[in-house]
């Protein structure tokens, strides 16, 4: 790892930061270098944990992440938009020539790679259709569900959850007898 760089939060993310270790607010760990501590390891700090931060403090971070959040997946959205455009039109012209190919009385006559030659249109559209999902067109239609999917994940540790949108959802806390 960098200079500087350490794993914190058992293993789940990164803190960068002055080699006096930082202190990750969600898990109330201190994460250091530790000598002779295994890689990535975080520890419980000797120092006392700075003061918990009160109510005002973590709703500002709430609206900031829920702000950040909402910010990234509308704009994904104007991308993804064009993405599936693309792949409509790309298709409705495969399948348009797959109908000619289909309903070509030659096409039974000849080979297959004759019948492919015989109808361009459909060919090139159906090469690029392949080519479009081997680039990762599937992926990028419905990526800001799969950002949103990711930090529902991620959110359900803490008892919240999110739209597709980005905006949080807070669930009430469960009550422990």
């Amino acid at each position: 790892m960098p200079n500087g760089e350490r794993r914190c939060c058992g293993g789940r993310g990164i803190a960068e930061g002055a080699e006096g270790g930082t202190r990750s607010r969600l898990s109330g760990l201190r994460c250091e270098r530790v000598r002779g501590a295994e890689e990535g390891a975080a520890v419980r700090s000797d120092r006392p944990p700075p003061p918990a931060m009160n109510s005002l403090e973590q709703a500002e971070d709430l609206k900031a992440f829920e702000r950040r959040l909402t910010e990234y997946i509308s704009c994904l959205q104007p991308a993804t938009g064009r993405w599936r455009m693309i792949l409509i039109v790309v298709s409705v012209c495969t399948a348009t020539g797959a109908w000619n190919w289909l309903i070509d009385p030659e096409t039974q006559k000849v080979s297959f790679f004759t019948s492919l030659w015989n109808h361009p249109f459909f060919t090139i559209s159906c090469i690029t259709l392949i080519g479009l999902f081997f680039a990762g067109i599937h992926k990028r239609v419905v990526a800001p569900s799969i950002i949103a999917a990711r930090c529902r994940t991620v959110l359900a540790e803490y008892n919240m959850s999110c739209d597709d949108t980005g905006k949080l959802i807070l669930k009430p806390r469960p009550h422990v007898q």
